[in-house]
């Protein structure tokens, strides 16, 4: 199964403040993977960054091609899946990352609880 970066974890990985855990980071630098980064979290980055709620690099892409990740675009079935999900928290950014988990099999990789109340398989991103 391949991993899907929740935007907090691909902030971590790129600031290299935060290790990952050990089996997460495996998983994520295992040459065979697909790394997957959905273009919501270059929506989230770019508008917490215009509200100055955010500290974050400004080159997205260059970021990507650094750690080999793969972009994942947000397609029209993604976007009609977030309103089959249940409504356990209203955060768009997080919705669509479900949605396209599950829309494409994928893992989340997160370190946010919030995560655990949908039927999505994620990874822990630290111990």
């Amino acid at each position: 199964m391949n991993p899907l970066l929740d935007t907090h974890v691909l902030l971590w990985i790129a600031s290299g403040q935060r290790p990952l855990a050990e089996r997460t980071r495996i998983r994520i630098e295992d040459p065979t993977a697909l790394v997957f980064v959905s273009a919501a979290s270059a929506w989230e980055i770019a508008i917490k960054r215009s509200l100055g709620k955010l500290d974050a690099p400004d080159d997205f892409e260059a970021m990507l091609e650094t750690y080999r990740f793969t972009p994942l675009d947000i397609r029209t079935q993604h976007a009609l899946a977030v309103e089959r999900l249940p409504n356990h928290h209203q955060d768009p950014f997080d919705q669509i990352l479900i949605a396209q988990a599950l829309s494409e099999n994928l893992t989340i990789v997160t370190h946010d609880a919030a995560f655990d109340a949908y039927d999505v398989r994620t990874l822990p991103a630290f111990d």
